[in-house]
């Protein structure tokens, strides 16, 4: 719940290297211009912080809910993209999932992928490998940037504002014991298989659908803030 006194949030006990970890959410319905309802997992540190976000950013009532998604890698940011969801996504739950390993991270709406983020650490970009990271969700204001750039503030009138959970599911190395060590290094974990290093020929398929048209920003794209584009971008992320 968020209102004028206070936002909200929890997170996973235990800290997860490498995985899968998926939540059904459903978002706040109606007026919900000015609020940000995250999922994304975090290492909890700070100089070096690794992170993967889901940010869901709240419009006025008949606008699409936009979804944002950012990686930080050895506390290097800044990576955002923006997708327009297809459906709306206050009317009933849907799955937001991160499959995370050494090849890539992959952000999935109702298993549709919207995003990848290749390990191209061997051309000198970061990539979150080496931190294990925690799981975590907030609800929280977000109006000086999140609504049409912080031109849509929140309309208090409207609160308190609700998003709901249920169906937390994480798949991963639980790194809470020394005998977890083995888990990270051991390559025959499932999400380590080739079927999950690249995306397949029916994920492709629904990743260019996604990111034809709906699609409304990208880092890779934005020369105002890179003139020259990043490396990650050079080399096909």
């Amino acid at each position: 719940m968020l209102d004028p006194s206070s936002g909200c949030g929890f997170s996973s006990k235990k800290m997860y290297h490498f995985g899968r970890v998926s939540m059904k959410i459903k978002l706040i319905p109606g007026d919900s211009a000015g609020t940000v309802t995250a999922f994304y997992m975090n290492s909890d540190t700070d100089s070096v912080r690794d992170e993967l976000d889901f940010e869901f950013l709240g419009n006025r009532t008949g606008q699409p809910y936009t979804v944002q998604t950012n990686v930080y890698a050895h506390g290097k940011g800044d990576r955002e993209q923006r997708v327009n969801l297809w459906f709306d996504p206050s009317k009933e739950f849907h799955t937001y999932s991160i499959t995370w390993n050494r090849q890539q991270v992959l952000f999935a709406v109702d298993d549709v992928p919207i995003r990848v983020y290749k390990n191209n650490a061997a051309v000198g970009v970061a990539y979150p490998s080496a931190q294990p990271m925690r799981v975590y969700s907030t609800l929280w204001e977000g109006d000086d940037w999140a609504t049409r750039g912080g031109m849509e503030k929140i309309d208090w009138s409207k609160a308190p504002f609700y998003a709901y959970y249920k169906d937390f599911d994480i798949e991963g190395c639980d790194v809470s014991s020394a005998a977890d060590a083995a888990c990270v290094a051991d390559q025959r974990n499932w999400w380590e298989a080739p079927a999950y290093r690249q995306l397949s020929p029916e994920q492709a398929r629904k990743y260019r659908w996604v990111r034809t048209n709906f699609m409304i920003y990208d880092y890779c794209t934005d020369k105002t803030r890179y003139p020259v584009p990043p490396r990650e971008c050079l080399a096909g992320i």
